[in-house]
């Protein structure tokens, strides 16, 4: 089979990766955009950037983040509509994890056709949800380097240790049995419903997130040349 296309003007596309959490699509979202020289955004780096900033918007973000609430999505939306109207965007961009909410995928919709960049393409990382705990509960990482291993996966070579630097492997919280059933159950109960909203508008193409990530990231270029081959305005 042929290597896929390797653009190196962009893809010219509002690109949405759509997952659940442990699918994979964090990695996928910035291979692709570096193959692609594009932005790789996600909101949880908007609100970090506009907070550090100390920009209008971060100061009323970091109100609600100061009393424990979650930002409201008029304000994220406000971030990503600025985010994506600056000039590293104008090739394209992938989003990462957003829209999480139908009322928040109609808005960034609305957002994108202000910006005329037209009909996002949704790229669905489909995991079965036993497979999505096994590699969320058995992720452990190195308090020295950071690197990432999973027990029943790709183990160490001596249990409990990095390979690079001995350092000590833990389990974050975030990957605790019961913090990621309740991840999985928001996700379901909120996120979900994207799948046939963007299914029903024939611009969601489905990867299954379970291959190798290797193989994952190839079926991605595929999709990403196919895109840039056919655009859909």
């Amino acid at each position: 089979m042929p290597n896929p296309v390797r653009p190196t003007a962009g893809l010219h596309r509002a690109v949405i990766f759509l997952g659940p959490p442990g699918a994979g699509k964090g990695t996928q979202a910035k291979l692709a955009a570096k193959e692609h020289g594009i932005p790789h955004l996600s909101t949880g780096d908007m609100l970090r950037d506009h907070v550090a900033r100390g920009t209008a918007l971060g100061k009323l973000a970091k109100q609600y983040m100061d009393g424990g609430n979650l930002v409201p999505d008029d304000l994220v939306l406000q971030m990503v509509e600025e985010r994506i109207s600056q000039a590293d965007c104008a090739n394209g961009f992938v989003l990462d994890g957003f829209p999480r909410t139908l009322p928040q995928a109609e808005k960034l919709d609305a957002i994108l056709q202000r910006k005329a960049w037209g009909r996002p393409l949704v790229v669905h990382f489909a995991v079965d949800s036993a497979q999505l705990l096994r590699r969320l509960t058995g992720r452990r990482t190195c308090k020295v380097g950071g690197e990432i291993y999973n027990i029943y996966d790709s183990p160490p070579k001596v249990a409990g240790r990095c390979d690079n630097d001995g350092g000590e492997l833990i389990q974050r919280a975030d990957d605790r049995e019961e913090v990621i059933a309740e991840r999985l159950a928001v996700y379901e109960k909120q996120t979900r419903v994207l799948i046939e909203y963007y299914r029903a508008q024939g611009i969601l193409v489905d990867v299954n997130g379970m291959a190798k990530p290797a193989e994952v990231a190839e079926r991605v270029q595929q999709i990403l040349a196919s895109a840039v081959a056919n655009p859909v305005k």
